[in-house]
């Protein structure tokens, strides 16, 4: 199966999350501040998207993307990271995608199948027991490591999750199918991750 997500490119990525704290940082701010700023984006982006004003919700979207990944480049740069600043955000990104989730609960979207409200459920599901099979095989110590991997990890999430958004400006037909994509590969990546603790069990 090809794997699709960032997770093997991260070590790329930490070149520019260190420019990213390194800019973020002269402006002040703690972490947990631009954590809390990144949630008053999300809120924003419910509001647009449940007014179907869905141009203002992908930038506001992006925006509430991009510096949820702010916190934690500020906390590296100034050497503040720690196991209660990383937990804040966790239950953070959790709150971020529930948000985002009740708002699309609330727009008129079309059916695929089944209703859109099931394949929001289905998406919602499968991203919360991606984040709590990683948690759960740590609790339970059933691998060394932590579990990680899968076809989409949150970054690939939210990359999806803003094509929907760009999509819904042109038909909600489109962004209904963004959706019933999530909730499948979601789904398929919380049952690998759940496969990974299982083998890793077993070694």
């Amino acid at each position: 199966m090809v794997n699709i997500t960032l997770y093997k490119n991260r070590e790329k990525l930490t070149g520019f999350s260190l420019v990213t704290g390194k800019i973020f940082s002269r402006l002040g701010l703690s972490a947990n501040a631009w954590t809390v700023i990144a949630l008053f984006f999300t809120l924003l982006t419910a509001y647009f998207l449940i007014k179907g004003q869905f141009g203002f919700a992908l930038v506001t979207f992006i925006v509430a993307a991009f510096l949820d990944s702010v916190d934690g480049a500020v906390a590296r740069f100034r050497k503040e990271a720690s196991k209660l600043g990383a937990y804040y955000d966790t239950i953070s990104d959790r709150y971020m995608e529930g948000i985002i989730a009740l708002a699309l609960l609330l727009i008129a979207l079309p059916s695929f199948y089944l209703p859109s409200y099931f394949w929001v459920a289905l998406y919602m599901f499968g991203s919360m027991t991606i984040t709590y099979a990683k948690a759960a095989a740590k609790e339970k110590e059933l691998s060394k490591t932590e579990i990680r991997g899968g076809l989409l990890e949150r970054p690939e999430r939210l990359i999806l999750l803003a094509i929907g958004i760009m999509l819904a400006n042109f038909s909600l037909t489109y962004f209904t199918y963004v959706i019933v994509l999530l909730a499948v590969l979601c789904n398929i990546t919380a049952i690998q991750r759940f496969w990974i603790a299982v083998k890793s069990a077993k070694q």
